[in-house]
């Protein structure tokens, strides 16, 4: 069980609080003559109230040559007393009641033989106390600095716990060290999938971290630094870590943000003391991630060059490659914005290496999903290598993803293994969410988004030079009331032009189909068209797609995306090209729709009737428009074949009617 008192202790804000309780306390305390429940009385006062008989009894006791008088009243007395000792009340007179007394008589015989006679008169009970030598002085002694020792300690507390304990990292007077501790990594490159190319440039910082003799008696160095660039979850912290795991170095993490903080010269001094701490524990790794939060170019701060950032970074630059040096210390540093880091940061000698980190392939994503499915009971009759294929564009943090979603969906279904059918819900939860079927949809919108999707599917069946049609649904998901699902043949890393406005047609096909269906408009297409119009934007911008505009680059990804590089003229120019574009793809493929209209309604009516089809079954609506039949698994399973049979029929079928 954990203590989670610890960290109430640890707390300075804690320790600031009890101390103003105690010196509250303290105030009370020693204010308490402000409100006096004992009255001091002068010697003849006292003579006087004992003749009055307003005296119940009295002791006498010596000390330093006088004798102390203390006794109690009949009746309490009402005494008129300055507040100005209070808190709450300045300069205020009020009257208490007090019921004893205190006062000191001169040691002669007269006054004692007349306190004597008053006393007997008035049946007044005398007594008398031993002197008190040593306890007088010592317990005023200890009252007077008993507040202060208290105080003292207080501050003592609060200052060890603001300067960190034992000299450690805590607390204010150690925001100037840096937070990363050494670990070891049990990260191997085993454990890395799909980042073949990858591991092999790093190998070299591993085999000098392990042997650095076997590189300096060549006279060669070793990066200072290497650098990993890349989508977000493509796993550079994870390649950190297996560089790491594999040299068996400590290995010192630290995020870009850690170093910058409120105080000015805290990020340098940060990254003086992490690099002081690796030098010591050399040969070590310092991995960095999210760099770009401080190597970001220099000169764009208000401060003159001279705010916290830059500091920070000057710092950093000097320590990677200044006079002092660094050896055996390597830093890898992850960023997935390498064109906003300085220069001087990503030159040779600071950061020489620099690796891409990029999209694994088909292969790449199979070796992923086998990792990650090591310790998960898989069906027999899953095929990882279909999975790898249906997901272009995932990285391992989706595949990752995917298959803890399968298994959570097994747990869910009470199955003892993660069968296609987890696998395949997973992905879509991943793509697009989890499924609304409970959401209430009144029929017309079912038959509108039916006949949508539907319309998405023709167009990618007739348009599937590069894109083949994977799953069409009407259930609900995420924000979406429908989605067609369309995979790539093959991993493609460059875009056509043709490509590109088969892409457009695809997503202009809904919106087309329930023009040529409904003949009305409708809010449901907002998303095909916003990626329509993103994808015409880059065709025409940055990829030098426009015959008007020509084979220049007007929009550069990196920049700011509010900065315009070119006129007004040339604006215009690039709204007309983006909608004749778009009005291209949506001629397109309103030809394709109006010429395949039967297999359109086939496909909308099943979708009606099921909600979702596979690839199998739109293949065989396309060609025959029913579905097709369980003894029928193993027949026309590729798109390729059962197009080339149509078209094939078609043919035969012109050819009929021209004879005729």
């Amino acid at each position: 069980m954990r203590n989670n008192n610890k960290g109430l202790f640890k707390n300075s804000l804690f320790y600031i609080v009890c101390f103003l309780i105690v010196l509250g306390v303290t105030f009370f305390v020693t204010s308490k003559n402000g409100q006096p429940q004992t009255q001091d009385l002068q010697s003849s006062q006292f003579v006087q109230e004992l003749k009055d008989n307003k005296i119940k009894s009295f002791s006498i006791q010596p000390e330093d040559g006088v004798y102390t008088v203390t006794g109690e009243y009949r009746k309490a007395q009402s005494v008129k007393s300055d507040s100005n000792s209070s808190i709450l009340f300045t300069g205020a007179k009020s009257e208490t009641k007090v019921s004893s007394f205190k006062t000191k008589v001169l040691k002669n015989n007269s006054t004692i033989n007349e306190i004597t006679e008053y006393a007997k008169k008035n049946g007044v009970k005398m007594g008398a106390k031993g002197a008190d030598t040593d306890g007088g002085f010592w317990s005023n002694l200890i009252f007077s600095l008993l507040p202060m020792l208290i105080i003292i300690v207080f501050f003592f507390i609060m200052m060890n716990q603001m300067g960190g304990k034992n000299g450690s990292k805590g607390g204010i007077m150690g925001v100037g060290k840096s937070k990363a501790k050494p670990t070891k990594s049990d990260v191997r490159f085993s454990d890395v999938a799909g980042e073949e190319e990858e591991k092999q440039e790093l190998v070299e910082v591993v085999e000098f971290l392990k042997d650095p003799k076997k590189f300096t008696k060549l006279g060669a160095k070793i990066p200072h630094g290497v650098l990993l660039e890349g989508p977000p979850g493509t796993g550079k912290t994870l390649l950190a870590k297996a560089v790491s795991g594999e040299a068996g170095v400590p290995f010192y993490s630290i995020s870009g943000s850690d170093f910058v903080e409120m105080f000015v010269g805290v990020g340098a001094s940060r990254v003086r003391d992490l690099f002081e701490q690796a030098k010591k524990d050399s040969p070590a790794i310092i991995f960095i991630d999210e760099i770009d939060a401080v190597g970001r170019k220099r000169g764009n701060g208000m401060g003159g060059g001279h705010d916290e950032r830059e500091q920070t970074l000057n710092q950093l630059l000097v320590e990677m490659d200044g006079f002092s040096g660094n050896d055996g210390v390597i830093v890898i540093a992850a960023t997935n914005r390498a064109d906003v880091l300085d220069p001087a940061l990503t030159r040779p000698g600071r950061f020489d290496r620099k690796v891409l980190v990029s999209y694994p392939d088909v292969k790449g994503r199979e070796a992923i999903l086998k990792v990650h499915a090591k310790n998960k009971p898989i069906a027999d009759n899953v095929d990882l290598h279909a999975i790898a294929q249906q997901t272009p564009g995932f990285v391992g943090a989706d595949l990752a993803n995917l298959l803890n979603e399968a298994a959570l969906l097994a747990a869910r279904r009470n199955k003892s293994e993660i069968g296609p059918a987890e696998l395949d819900e997973a992905e879509d939860r991943v793509i697009a969410g989890p499924a609304k079927k409970d959401k209430a949809v009144s029929k017309r919108e079912r038959n509108i988004v039916a006949n949508h999707e539907a319309g998405h599917a023709i167009v990618g069946l007739v348009l599937n030079d590069a894109r083949v049609v994977h799953k069409v649904t009407i259930v609900p998901r995420g924000r979406a009331g429908g989605y067609a699902i369309m995979l790539p043949k093959e991993d493609q890393y460059f875009l056509s032009k043709k490509n590109a406005m088969e892409q457009l047609a695809g997503l202009m096909g809904g919106r087309t189909a329930e023009e040529i269906v409904f003949d009305s408009l409708d809010s449901g297409a907002s998303n095909d068209f916003e990626q329509a119009t993103n994808l015409a934007r880059s065709m025409v911008t940055q990829y030098g797609m426009s015959e008007k505009l020509g084979t220049v680059q007007l929009v550069n990804p990196s920049d700011d995306p509010y900065a315009r590089r070119y006129s007004e003229k040339t604006a215009a120019i690039i709204d007309e090209e983006i909608k004749r574009i778009i009005d291209e793809a949506h001629g397109q493929a309103h030809d394709i729709i109006a010429q395949h209209r039967e297999q359109h309604k086939a496909i909308a009516d099943a979708l009606l009737e099921y909600e979702t089809l596979d690839e199998k079954q739109i293949l065989s609506l396309y060609r025959t428009g029913k579905m097709p039949e369980e003894e029928e698994t193993n027949e026309d399973s590729s798109f390729e074949e059962s197009k080339e049979k149509l078209e094939q029929k078609e043919n035969q079928h012109q050819e009929n009617n021209d004879e005729d």
